[in-house]
């Protein structure tokens, strides 16, 4: 099962960490992995090259476990409020399109939220 827990600061989602494979099929063949993949370097992507703004991301390369911080969604650390917001908005849709994949795929992807303060 792919777990992913999303962090929260504040009412804000400024970050994810995805751990574990789907299990729907082998890898190199699972759909859900695939799709999830492709999702999250969209995310990456989309916060680096179009808005121009720091994620901090880190892929294991054994258990491909990723995390990603983006201190750009959150006031304290990003002042244009439209950056602010586009970012934020990027990561609470993937939180919203993989929370739709878990009624279809409930046995095989499991997404949370917790409260976390970026200095903790």
């Amino acid at each position: 099962m792919t777990r992913i827990t999303f962090f929260r600061s504040d009412g804000v989602l400024y970050g994810f960490k995805e751990t574990g494979h789907t299990g729907l099929s082998e890898e190199g063949s699972d759909i859900l992995c695939s799709a999830i993949s492709a999702m999250t370097m969209l995310i990456i992507n989309a916060i680096i090259v179009t808005y121009e703004s720091d994620a901090d991301y880190t892929i294991d390369e054994e258990t491909t476990d990723i995390t990603v911080i983006v201190k750009g969604a959150l006031g304290a650390y990003e002042k244009d409020e439209k950056k602010q917001y586009a970012i934020s908005g990027l990561i609470t849709a993937y939180y919203n399109q993989l929370t739709e994949l878990t009624e279809e795929y409930h046995e095989y992807l499991s997404v949370t939220v917790v409260d976390k303060d970026l200095k903790e």
